[in-house]
């Protein structure tokens, strides 16, 4: 079973091609990654296939073509796009955010949810010990875990990330990784854009290299990881 296939995905700005013939193939449980340098067109590929862009070639999900599909409806059918600005309801409290994250499932559905938001203080207990918390006085590494959180709320077979690494420490960056990588346990299709190529590689089933606007390399992330050209341009080292 193949949950998102695409095939010569472009997306042009104006004159500017910012993503060119892009196909790639995600499977229920299994963590595809896209690294690349800023300006690569990673996000722009991710706002394309959540509807938020227009784009030619073909996109299906779960063997249904994406091109008449409302944002609405994507969500409805299970996709999910966390994005790098990660939008929480600042003056909301952290409870409530995620409440939100579950407003396209039915009102007959409460106990699931509310059994959805036990499964995902388990999974962060930092967001379980601030659920009363405005999400805007949320340290940059608790408002991820609060964005992944919310998306996980809506159910998702595929979860999209744009550069959840982007200004965390570290040790943060770890954690939130580690958690990707469990969600294969539920099998979750995940979509991983990043910049942050190691910690991508580290967890990934298989990777794709983009850079202005093309894939340059693509195969298993074990194989990438040891690749020259990756070692030397993303991973600071060399195959000596």
């Amino acid at each position: 079973m193949t949950l998102l296939r695409t095939a010569a995905v472009s997306v042009d700005y104006g004159r500017i091609s910012a993503v060119r013939d892009l196909s790639v193939d995600i499977k229920p449980g299994r963590i595809v990654t896209i690294i690349g340098p800023n300006g690569a067109g990673k996000s722009t590929f991710l706002k394309a296939l959540m509807g938020l862009l227009p784009y030619s070639g073909k996109a299906e999900f779960l063997d249904r073509p994406l091109e008449r599909q409302s944002v609405q409806d994507r969500v409805r059918s299970g996709m999910a796009l966390v994005p790098e600005t990660r939008e929480l309801f600042a003056q909301m409290s952290v409870w409530d955010n995620l409440r939100l994250g579950a407003f396209s499932r039915k009102r007959s559905e409460a106990k699931a949810i509310r059994d959805d938001l036990a499964m995902v203080a388990d999974l962060f207990p930092r967001l379980a010990e601030r659920r009363f918390q405005a999400a805007g006085t949320l340290s940059g590494g608790e408002r991820q875990m609060l964005a992944l959180g919310r998306a996980l709320m809506a159910r998702p077979k595929l979860l999209m990330l744009d550069e959840p690494s982007l200004g965390l420490a570290p040790i943060v960056v770890r954690e939130i990784f580690r958690i990707l990588a469990s969600l294969r346990e539920l099998n979750v299709g995940i979509l991983l854009v990043e910049q942050n190529a190691r910690a991508a590689l580290r967890i990934a089933d298989y990777g794709y290299v983009l850079e202005t606007g093309d894939i340059v390399l693509s195969g298993p992330a074990t194989d990438l990881q040891s690749d020259p050209r990756v070692l030397k341009t993303y991973l600071g080292g060399s195959a000596d």
